[in-house]
């Protein structure tokens, strides 16, 4: 099983220094990727994720500009309150500006308030979604590009950079639309708030399409070993790996830079 960190990109401990210290240390202590969440905007009424956050690619572009290696991630993008060319060369410029280390988990979102915010229809989502994802791969792919959908649609259109090598696109999500659409336009699935017991049987759906030896299965969770027992992340982490999960991402619930650092030097020593 691989393992990321989740960066302090959100809330009381974010800061351009807290960012690159613990993707520094990330990179030291071995873990394979570093991690972002995206809301573009925040309701006064919604109390839930922090107001306080960095935009998700510019935080991966400090990241990645103090780093070599580490892999880069999104968990999640939410793809359908973007224009999916907008995007595409966001995502496509990240990757080829970092040598290649992005992967991008991406999702419908869960906020009507949000997308009304930004003038986005939320019924449609998952619809728009599944014509970005085909739009990212034929830009990326296709120069010039053409696309011919229900609602996008464009002709002959350059969108440059290229990505250094094919993004790996995971699916985030914990919905029954959701895993048709890992299992049919995803590279992974990233699921989130599930138990082993309960994430087993949607692994084993989605790996009935899905047996490649490339697709991964990711789990988003909030592993902080300064406020759990130590045993009860080691057992989770076996349980998870029994489901099925292949990577997990741990974002841990601290204040500050050096916290957050301690947490991930003690998840390290328990599971890397």
């Amino acid at each position: 099983m691989r393992h990321g960190i989740h960066l302090p990109q959100y809330g009381r401990a974010a800061s351009a220094d807290a960012i690159v210290r613990v993707a520094q240390r990330a990179e030291e202590l071995g873990y394979s990727d570093v991690w972002v969440s995206d809301h573009v905007v925040q309701p006064a009424a919604q109390g839930y994720p922090s107001a306080y956050l960095f935009e998700p690619l510019l935080t991966l572009g400090w990241a990645a500009a103090a780093t070599g290696t580490i892999g880069l991630g999104t968990s999640v993008m939410v793809v359908p309150q973007y224009h999916p060319l907008t995007l595409a060369n966001s995502l496509a410029s990240l990757d080829q500006l970092s040598g290649g280390r992005l992967t991008v988990a991406a999702g419908v979102g869960w906020s009507k308030a949000e997308f009304e915010a930004l003038d986005q229809e939320f019924s449609n989502r998952g619809a728009r979604m599944d014509e970005a994802i085909d739009i990212f791969r034929t830009v990326w792919t296709n120069d010039p590009a053409s696309f011919d959908g229900t609602h996008y649609s464009f002709r002959d259109l350059k969108v440059q950079p290229k990505p250094a090598r094919p993004i790996p696109i995971w699916i985030g999500g914990g919905s029954e639309p959701a895993y048709r659409r890992a299992a049919v336009r995803g590279d992974g699935f990233q699921a989130i708030s599930t138990s082993p017991a309960d994430l087993a049987p949607i692994v084993a759906k989605i790996r009935e399409s899905r047996s490649d030896d490339n697709f991964t299965v990711s789990y988003r969770t909030g592993w902080d070993p300064q406020g759990m027992e130590h045993q009860q992340i080691v057992d989770e982490a076996a349980a998870y790996a029994e489901a099925g999960v292949q990577h997990v991402v741990a974002a841990p619930w601290r204040t500050t830079a050096d916290d957050w650092i301690k947490s991930m030097e003690i998840l390290a020593g328990l599971v890397l």
